[in-house]
């Protein structure tokens, strides 16, 4: 139902545009398009199906040739919206530990590793949008995931975070891409951008390879 209404909704207002959702087929034509809107109509499906969650997210980007212009990340669960319209401003980060968010269900152990490198205490959350909007509102420092995501996990996130002023790359610190072929995405690090050269190098000295 949400995936109907989102991709209603973008149809009505820009007729031409492509869309990649994760509830759909993906459709061929995209790869040829010069404006695709990424969606992901319910990113945190185990969280959502818990009562009482709040981290659970709807994903909204749109790419333009190849770059991500625009985002919006939805949390319902706490009647918040943040996006590139009007991005959050990062606060000064205060005293204590840094804090790095991880997965609920699977932390990687690059992430474990990082989080050892830098004295770092790890806070589980669900959907990479909630993740994500915890490093944009300042409740935690770093957002590290590998292990595999698609596009449409980390787009709008990506697209936010960055007009934030935040930093956002693959973890090794190449660029993230968008509407590609084949929309899997290896890792994705998302962090404070005084953070960013620190986390990279302590990445790259994991005993797994990402």
């Amino acid at each position: 139902m949400a995936h109907a209404a989102i991709v209603a909704e973008l149809s009505a207002l820009c007729p031409g545009d492509a869309i990649l959702s994760e509830e759909a087929v993906d459709p061929e034509s995209r790869l040829g398009a010069d404006r695709i809107w990424i969606v992901d109509p319910l990113d945190g499906t185990r969280e959502f199906s818990e009562p009482g969650r709040a981290d659970w997210a709807v994903h909204v980007a749109l790419v333009v040739g190849g770059e991500l212009v625009a985002g919006a990340v939805a949390m319902p669960a706490l009647g918040i919206t943040f996006g590139t319209a009007s991005p959050p401003t990062i606060t000064p980060r205060g005293e204590g530990a840094l804090r790095m968010v991880v997965s609920r269900t699977r932390p990687p152990p690059v992430a474990v590793h990082v989080a050892a490198l830098l004295a770092a205490e790890t806070v589980p959350l669900g959907s990479a949008g909630a993740k994500s909007m915890a490093v944009v509102q300042g409740d935690a420092d770093i957002y590290l995931h590998a292990g595999g995501q698609y596009e449409w996990d980390s787009a709008a996130p990506v697209a936010v975070a960055l007009a934030a002023g935040l930093h956002a790359s693959r973890v090794d610190g190449s660029p993230l891409r968008y509407n590609q072929p084949d929309p899997w995405l290896p890792d994705l690090l998302i962090c404070r951008p005084e953070l960013a050269e620190q986390v990279i190098a302590a990445a790259a000295s994991a005993p797994e390879p990402v």
